[in-house]
């Protein structure tokens, strides 16, 4: 019972679904979902926000919002949000997908999406993994990390070596803002949800594309507890992906 002595400091945004997640305990995608909710009540964008789901571990992100969401074939997210923005350009247009979805399969809609200057954002998932079909390599996995296709570790001589999707995002003249956060403890979770309000803030005045990387966990994959899955995010993850603002356009830097 809520008293007069009483004050409330959270409750689940109108952008984000009251339902029992899918994701396994430790995951970190329930809090992405959670930041671009706030986010888009921040914005009052919900009623006319329409996002697009990935094939991978958010499959079925279209439960999780309380918004408009298309379901793409894997890799096509991209695409599929680029003919949604062009018919509905008043629209605000995501795509959420992971590091298979991106980085492998779908690396030439990513590409020609940034280049093009499609005024859509996309929120990139980094766990490193291919986390739906049972943990393999992913374009992302780390050097000498253990996978269930690489269990001796990613030999890069042979296997070669991760890619770095915001660096090379960010060498495209039509990127107007490519940034790499994570959500492994508080201070960065904060910095996060401020990179993708920024992103969402960019695309409302029709300022291009916008890319937001999100270095995330996967505790059943990696085969760690949550908590150490969090220590290896901080400890192995950013020392090959660095947090920061990989491209910040000019026409852009005052909406940041």
């Amino acid at each position: 019972m809520v008293t007069e002595n009483m004050q409330v400091v959270y409750q689940i945004p109108e952008s984000l679904a009251s339902v029992v997640t899918h994701y396994c305990p430790g995951c970190t995608h329930g809090t992405i979902h959670r930041l671009i909710a706030e986010v888009l009540d921040e914005l009052n964008a919900r009623e006319k926000t329409i996002g697009v789901a990935p094939v991978g571990c958010a499959v079925f992100a279209y439960n999780y919002f309380n918004t408009d969401f298309a379901q793409a074939a894997h890799g096509r997210a991209p695409a599929m949000a680029t003919g949604l923005k062009r018919v509905h350009p008043d629209r605000v247009v995501f795509a959420y997908q992971g590091d298979g979805d991106l980085a492998a399969i779908g690396t030439a809609e990513i590409i020609h999406a940034a280049a093009r200057g499609e005024n859509i954002t996309v929120i990139f998932v980094n766990n490193a993994v291919y986390g739906m079909t049972g943990g393999q390599m992913a374009p992302t996995t780390l050097p000498c990390m253990s996978t269930t296709s690489s269990p001796r570790g990613r030999d890069v001589e042979i296997m070669g070596f991760p890619v770095r999707v915001s660096e090379l995002r960010s060498q495209l003249s039509g990127a107007s803002y490519i940034v790499r956060r994570s959500v492994h403890d508080p201070g960065n979770i904060n910095k996060t949800k401020k990179a993708i309000r920024n992103a969402f803030n960019i695309q409302l005045n029709q300022a291009g594309f916008s890319l937001v990387e999100i270095l995330s966990t996967c505790p059943t994959n990696w085969n760690m507890t949550a908590t150490d899955a969090l220590k290896f995010v901080k400890e192995h993850m950013i020392p090959y992906y660095p947090l920061g603002d990989y491209k910040v356009a000019e026409s852009v830097k005052n909406l940041v």
